[in-house]
């Protein structure tokens, strides 16, 4: 049964989307390094790329939502591409700070629900909207959003180290999409609690408590995790019995979901219990589900039974790979 999850999940979709990262890393240089001015280096492969700035980062990111998804659910759709935007700056330890977009259609009149749902996220995860693209000429429809955001301490994929405790955390106060692989936490929840419950992540960043992890993304827990090894240079045991599953949804299907609010965290082992009550008192769920290892392999391990997974020494995922010397971000 778990090699069949295993290759099931090789082939989904969310995987082999991120893999369509590497025609980036290919053209930039697998290694991640970007150079902003004389001297700035800027790690390609994070959530956000964190620019220094005085005495923290200006993060950077954009999202371009699925054709499908804005052809058939285009409320949903405006909604999806503020809310991914943001949940990745916090993500990284920061906090928002304003929001563009880049709207194509092909009439007026489908813009319409497109701006109503980017509208009410931008309300609820109170992010303005300061300017962008439009286009209503167009052969298609099409969306992406970019954000802005500022952090003074980070959460990066490139610091997850072995022997950290790998902790996944999830609003389990929500329901899947009908036609989406998408547990929705997020329309329907009180705006307020939606801010508190980011909040948590640039609390943990400035509080020492947490510096490496990632958001749950189209990638699923499988996915996330992969990209967070890849960068890091590590490996994983991921113990799938321990991963927190709504009841009402199959584990094959919860491990390629995006969460709308979820994160993966590689966390010290001393810090654990401290950042799981961070969590907890807010109704989040926070567990542990497996253990950073030195060798660059994914194993998947299921009661007496595992799996390895991907040897990212042999397979590359996005192929932005942590370089060879130790970077450390404060």
């Amino acid at each position: 049964m778990l090699s069949f999850l295993a290759t099931s999940l090789q082939q989904s979709l969310g995987i082999l989307q991120k893999q369509d990262i590497q025609t980036a890393s290919q053209s930039l240089g697998g290694f991640g390094i970007g150079q902003i001015g004389a001297a700035s280096e800027v790690l390609l492969g994070d959530d956000c790329a964190a620019i220094p700035e005085r005495d923290g980062y200006l993060l950077f990111a954009a999202e371009g939502m699925l054709p499908q998804l804005v052809e058939t659910d285009p409320w949903f759709a405006g909604w999806s591409a503020v809310m991914v935007n943001v949940s990745d700056i916090y993500a990284m330890g920061g906090r928002p700070i304003a929001i563009v977009d880049a709207l194509w259609s092909q009439s007026i009149q489908e813009t319409v629900p497109l701006w109503e749902g980017m509208r009410a996220a931008a309300s609820a995860y109170n992010v303005p909207i300061v300017g962008g693209h439009t286009n209503c000429h167009s052969p298609y429809n099409a969306l992406s959003v970019s954000i802005l955001g500022r952090a003074t301490r980070l959460i990066t994929s490139f610091n997850a180290r072995p022997g950290d405790q790998l902790l996944v955390a999830i609003d389990f106060r929500g329901k899947l999409h009908p036609d989406y692989p998408f547990w929705n936490a997020a329309t329907t929840a009180d705006p307020v609690q939606l801010r508190q419950n980011l909040a948590i992540l640039p609390d943990l960043a400035e509080a020492g408590l947490c510096d490496a992890g990632k958001d749950i993304s189209a990638g699923g827990i499988v996915g996330t995790l992969l990209m967070l090894l890849e960068t890091s240079g590590c490996g994983a045991v991921l113990e799938l019995d321990r991963i927190p599953c709504p009841p009402e949804v199959m584990l094959d299907r919860w491990l390629i979901s995006f969460p709308s609010y979820g994160f993966l965290l590689s966390v010290r082992p001393e810090q654990v219990s401290t950042v799981q009550a961070c969590f907890r008192q807010q109704a989040l769920i926070c567990e542990v589900v497996g253990t950073v290892q030195s060798a660059p392999k994914l194993i998947l391990k299921s009661q007496e039974e595992s799996i390895e997974f991907w040897d990212l020494s042999q397979q590359p995922l996005t192929g932005f790979a942590r370089k060879q010397h130790d970077i450390k971000l404060a």
